[in-house]
């Protein structure tokens, strides 16, 4: 059991208030969840696109944006200063100026600059727009952190407990890498982990397959036994064990029938997928059917604090992802 909720992050958020651009300014459930971090004083939004339709829009849905800044990429004072500097990070592709004016009109790329160069401390987009439309850009502008090689994500599951304590797991990758090899599961592990921790969750990593500890065979499941022994050498102080099948992981009586003696099986809080299909199901079925509620995907390994919205996305989870992604800032 974890204690986690918000009132931690909006505490922290309180005491180093952040500024979010939302990329989408006149979407009503941004708009929404604006008025509601405007109330709260902890957290100031950037609206991107037209001043006086995101206004006709808060007013036609009820909505008190008073306070946030709007900003629109067709009429920005600093945009001859961010094209060049989009022109130097793009340099190798060899982008030109028309290029970079034409590219930076577009809202996500416009927001990651604005994140880039330090006018916002972190971006929430994707409310209209694909995962894709929203890695791209900070992929190309933020580039991952030293030391990554790959962007990866994970969902945080949370469903409250009799006891008062919330249950919290962190499962990965849900949403962005599509088979991942041995390595790259290693360092989806090691992200995973540390954003596992700032929910509250002391992490307890299963390495998921259809095989516990050898009791399958094939390559699939040859990856994920290399790969939890590899992140074991990587990260001693973690209780990792793998490959594990999901009910081996959470059950005790089946892990103690299993694998007798594993640090990790019959408790795992946090799980590390084979693969996208794997990973993208299970959370969904822990969401639907186990009454997890699901915040994420939430972006790892990037060199900046960015964070994509699901296109069936409402207020209230705008309103969550926003002060996630500012406290992850």
């Amino acid at each position: 059991m974890a204690s986690f909720g918000f009132g931690d992050m909006i505490a922290k958020l309180k005491a180093d208030p952040k500024v979010i651009v939302f990329t989408e300014g006149t979407d009503p459930r941004i708009l929404e969840a604006a008025s509601r971090l405007l109330a709260g004083y902890f957290l100031k939004p950037i609206l991107l696109g037209n001043p006086a339709e995101i206004e006709k829009a808060a007013e036609d849905n009820g909505h008190n944006i008073r306070g946030a800044e709007m900003i629109d990429p067709a009429n920005y004072d600093r945009m001859d200063e961010m094209v060049a500097e989009f022109c130097e990070l793009r340099k190798k592709k060899g982008v030109t100026e028309e290029e970079a004016r034409k590219t930076l009109s577009q809202s996500n790329y416009f927001g990651t600059m604005l994140v880039k160069m330090g006018v916002a401390d972190a971006l929430l987009g994707g409310a209209t727009y694909s995962t894709a439309d929203t890695v791209r850009p900070a992929l190309q502008l933020l580039k991952t952190k030293p030391g990554n090689s790959i962007v990866s994500s994970c969902f945080i599951l949370v469903r409250p407990a009799a006891t008062g304590d919330n249950e919290v797991m962190a499962m990965a990758d849900c949403a962005i890498n599509i088979d991942p090899t041995e390595d790259e599961l290693v360092e989806i592990c090691g992200e995973t982990v540390e954003c596992a921790k700032i929910f509250g969750v002391d992490p307890q990593v299963a390495f998921l397959s259809y095989s516990t500890l050898g009791s399958g065979k094939g390559e699939a499941v040859d990856k994920m036994r290399n790969a939890a022994k590899k992140a074991k050498a990587k990260y001693p102080e973690v209780p990792i064990d793998g490959e594990l099948q999901f009910d081996a992981a959470v059950a005790p009586r089946v892990a103690r029938t299993k694998c007798q003696g594993s640090p990790v099986a019959g408790h795992a809080n946090t799980f590390i997928f084979p693969d996208i299909n794997a990973g993208n199901i299970g959370y969904k079925i822990a969401q639907r059917m186990g009454n997890f509620d699901a915040y994420g995907p939430i972006l790892l390994g990037l060199n900046g604090s960015v964070n994509d919205l699901s296109r069936g996305c409402n207020a209230l989870e705008v309103y969550s992802m926003a002060i996630i992604t500012a406290a992850l800032a």
